[in-house]
């Protein structure tokens, strides 16, 4: 039986554009081996300072108009401060603060306990880095 706490890195690549990517699999699958049928907690952390992590449904639009609407909020324009990248690269360093880069989620009986259209997902602007990692831990 595992221990009380287990973690794992992943490894996504999201590309050289805005990106939704959608991780509950990979947390189910992780819960699989670290919860042992337990009910506990997992964190889902993205360790970069221009990318999220939200929960939202995805497949019908959604991700698409949380997009849509970082775009409308963030503007990929000179405006920034952080002028270093790609031209508008300030906005993903301000991301963060709308879409944080954690969520603890509950999970009970070893199984993620998310609503019927909900799904954990990386949130990615930055063009960048199409490299991400997150790191899943679970505490039960």
């Amino acid at each position: 039986m595992p221990g009380p706490f287990t973690t794992q890195l992943l490894s996504v690549t999201t590309g050289q554009a805005e990106t939704v990517t959608d991780l509950t699999e990979d947390c189910e699958r992780f819960l699989h081996e670290a919860a042992g049928g337990r009910d506990g907690l997992l964190n889902v952390f993205v360790p970069h300072a221009t990318a999220g992590i939200a929960i939202i449904e995805t497949g019908a639009g959604s991700d698409d108009d949380l997009l849509a609407a970082l775009h409308t909020l963030l503007p990929p324009d000179d405006r920034w401060q952080h002028r270093h990248g790609t031209p508008g690269h300030g906005r993903d360093h301000v991301l963060p603060a709308f879409v944080p880069p954690h969520a603890t989620l509950p999970v009970i009986a070893g199984r993620l306990e998310l609503g019927t259209w909900q799904s954990v997902c990386l949130v990615d602007t930055n063009r960048d880095n199409p490299r991400r990692q997150v790191r899943l831990s679970f505490l039960g």
